[in-house]
């Protein structure tokens, strides 16, 4: 792996998030209520002067520290999505020339859609290999401290959690909070399996290992 294959695989991770926030937008735009981390950055930024970006910025660092500390594995593609996916969404959403939704059946509309554009941002930066963001890195890694426990009863606890703050902090909350908890998983399954893609099937490569051979130049 040489330095112009890396360089590019950072674009596509950037270019995947890119596609992953803007159907992140959407579920925001459909105004029916938010998943639990979107809730949660949306009710940060009531309380701060920042604005949901920048609170989903800071949220996915404290995430990667956590991750840090647990012993996940971290890659490239792990901190640009820390930094960046956030700050996307917010452009998406200050770009916006949609009026409010006020449309139930709309905005349920607006949530699949948005789904389906988050599947295809994940397919296209997780195939690049630099690791998953920082959220599901850490659920993974609580899924390695909790193994007698199933790892979707341990994303059900971290989701519970997340989205009991963002509540208590004013985070929007409502039947699309329902909508995300039920229908993204089955949507993002639905998507892989007509394009094909097993995300089992990637062999990741960590921070360490894609320097190593940033500096290197040459094959791994």
């Amino acid at each position: 792996m040489n330095r112009k294959i890396i360089l590019k695989q950072w674009l596509q991770i950037a270019a995947g998030l890119l596609v992953f926030a803007f159907g992140v937008h959407l579920t925001i735009h459909a105004n029916i209520g938010l998943a639990p981390w979107d809730c949660l950055g949306m009710g940060i930024a009531k309380h701060t002067p920042l604005n949901y970006g920048l609170s989903m910025t800071i949220i996915a660092v404290c995430v990667l520290g956590i991750d840090l500390l647990i012993k996940e594995r971290i890659g490239f593609g792990t901190i640009i999505d820390a930094v960046l996916t956030g700050n996307f969404v917010q452009m998406f959403n200050d770009l916006d020339p949609l009026p409010e939704n006020s449309s139930l059946l709309l905005g349920i509309v607006f949530m699949l859609v948005g789904f389906v554009f988050m599947a295809l941002g994940m397919w296209i930066y997780m195939s690049a290999e630099e690791c998953c963001g920082p959220r599901d890195s850490l659920l993974v890694g609580l899924g390695k401290l909790f193994p007698s426990i199933p790892i979707g009863i341990v994303e059900i606890a971290l989701w519970t959690i997340v989205l009991l703050a963002g509540w208590l902090l004013g985070g929007p909350v409502g039947i699309g909070t329902l909508v995300s908890t039920l229908g993204a998983g089955a949507v993002m399954q639905l998507v892989y399996h007509i394009i094909r893609f097993e995300p089992r099937d990637l062999k990741h490569k960590d921070v360490l290992e894609v320097a190593a051979a940033f500096v290197r130049n040459q094959s791994m």
